[in-house]
């Protein structure tokens, strides 16, 4: 009878237990907090790097001997974990058919999508499988040495085959080979599931270690490790980069805070590296020789010579582009940084190509061949946020305005005489001639903008705390909403110049000639704008 006595556990309706139902890890946690961490333990604050598979690999991994990296094979490996909920599937599939499509094989073909086991795999099979799945990792596989190789394909089966080992379960991926860039690379795809069908967790220090070291030790056995006139060649070239360089970063690890290095070494070569390299610097005005040997770096260094990277990287674009479609430009008619140009008046003309200026972001750019002579390349934002834009067609390009909307002034006004709130109720009271629904478009406005930014609160009532600084809280929302599509497109015409000099029918180019206020057309192409602007005038 002992056994078949009930006892019963009281607790709320539809508990499902008091702290005994909280995971073992959130037990954890807050026993740590209540003991003031790690740090009084005398240990380093947790941070959940090593959550997940494969810690332990990248733990060892990370912490090898610097000095035989320089040995290894460099290979960068770019991670990104997408999730798939929402519209998630539809831009895993407008990526699947971005990075198979046309000129990124040598020959100039669309890339050709393969596995573990086929040459030749089925994209769509793999999104389907891929439906329902919490995320998805997304990795660019990139070896300094990769125009050694005729194939990636088995380095990146190794690679993966590699990962299955390290993370203890098998792993359903495509990938994708570019060779139109100066670096070939590998676009790999990998579901969020394991084997068995659960949410497949991979550790921070793997991915941002583990994969890289991995990688490399593939490369180095396939070619051997890098001698050491290979290793003093290469940073013999690093002197006159305009782009941050290892050496930088030697340098800037050993900067004071009055920002004055040495370049004195004990090692006659990384003294010459050193000295060659601050002598660069200084050119740039990035650095001053206070005292011989001593130097006083820039501020902001490391962010001016990134910068100067990305810039040369978008010219070799342009210049790539412009010889693609065999157009005579000038390098002083490129604009690489449109921006400021389109605070003040919109961009107007023809589409040279859309590309991705950050592939593993999906981010994209638009090199424009603009009616005033200049070639711009314009950030365009992510690929789900702007429609796809054909070569050759006319386009309006404007910034997009970060202004405060009606709605936002309007909720302002009605928070201000009631006390910094606001409601649907309070709304109504204040417009008598305003129906429920449009009240309601102010009110999503307030939970976009909560979701967003945190820049204003709701309570369990349905009323909403306005502060008096609403208006520049909805200047930060536009921007940050900006970041996603950062201009507005807008299509003049789908004809290129030479069918709408052909076409029958009425064209842009029309609405140029009689209108009060044309475009002022002044480049060259097969048939010259200036002829056309001739016409106009």
């Amino acid at each position: 009878m002992a056994d078949d006595v009930f006892k019963p556990k009281l607790g709320k309706i539809r508990s499902r237990g008091g702290k005994g139902s909280r995971k073992f890890l959130h037990r954890v946690l807050a026993a740590t907090n209540r003991v003031g961490g790690y740090r009084r333990l005398g240990r380093s604050r947790f941070t959940g790097s090593r959550l997940g598979r494969a810690s332990g690999a990248g733990q060892v991994l990370a912490s090898r001997d610097r000095y035989a990296a320089f040995r290894q094979r460099r290979v960068i490996i770019k991670s990104r974990i997408v999730r798939l909920t929402g519209k998630g599937m539809q831009g895993a599939r407008a990526h699947l058919r971005y990075i198979q499509r046309d000129g990124v094989t040598r020959e100039g073909l669309p890339g050709e999508l393969y596995n573990a086991d086929q040459d030749r795999a089925d994209g769509t099979e793999f999104l389907e499988r891929a439906d329902g799945d919490r995320h998805q990792f997304r990795f660019i596989v990139s070896a300094e040495d990769g125009v050694e190789y005729t194939d990636l394909k088995p380095v990146t089966r190794r690679l993966m085959r590699q990962m299955e080992v390290d993370l203890g379960t098998n792993l359903d991926w495509v990938a994708v080979d570019h060779f139109n860039t100066g670096h070939p690379h590998s676009h790999i795809l990998v579901r969020g599931k394991d084997e068995q069908g659960r949410d497949l967790v991979i550790a921070r220090n793997y991915m941002a270690h583990g994969m890289r070291e991995r990688a490399s030790e593939i490369v180095s056995l396939d070619l051997g490790p890098r001698t050491d006139l290979e290793i003093e060649n290469r940073l013999r070239r690093e002197i006159d980069q305009d782009r941050l360089t290892s050496i930088d970063r030697n340098l800037l690890r050993q900067v004071g805070e009055d920002r004055i290095v040495s370049a004195v070494d004990k090692d006659a070569f990384r003294q010459s590296l050193r000295a060659g390299r601050l002598q660069k610097l200084k050119r740039l005005g990035l650095a001053e020789e206070i005292t011989p040997g001593q130097w006083r770096l820039e501020e902001g260094l490391a962010a001016t010579l990134s910068r100067m990277g990305e810039c040369d990287d978008i010219i070799k674009t342009l210049h790539r582009e412009m010889k693609r479609r065999e157009i005579a430009r000038s390098p002083t008619d490129f604009v690489i940084d449109a921006g400021d140009e389109l605070d003040k008046r919109p961009i107007v003309g023809r589409v040279i190509t859309r590309g991705l200026s950050d592939e593993l972001n999906d981010r994209y750019y638009l090199i424009v061949d603009g009616v005033d002579g200049k070639t711009r390349y314009v950030e365009i934002g992510k690929g789900e946020a702007t429609e796809p834009v054909p070569e050759d067609s006319i386009v309006q390009i404007s910034a997009r305005d970060i202004q405060p909307r009606m709605v936002d002034r309007t909720v302002a006004e009605i928070a201000r005489e009631n006390d910094g709130r606001y409601s649907i109720d309070l709304h109504l009271d204040h417009d008598r001639t305003a129906t429920e629904e449009y009240v309601r478009t102010h009110v999503r406005r307030l939970e976009a903008m909560r979701r967003l930014t945190q820049g204003v609160e709701r309570e369990p009532d349905g009323t909403w705390i306005i502060t008096p600084d609403h208006l520049e809280k909805a200047v930060e929302y536009e921007r940050e909403r900006g970041k996603a599509s950062p201009v507005i497109i807008r299509h003049l015409s789908h004809l290129s110049l030479e069918q709408q000099l052909e076409s029958d029918g009425a064209t842009w180019l029309d609405r140029e000639l009689v209108a009060s206020d044309p475009v002022l057309l002044s480049f060259v192409v097969k048939y010259p704008w200036h002829s056309i602007h001739c016409i106009n005038r």
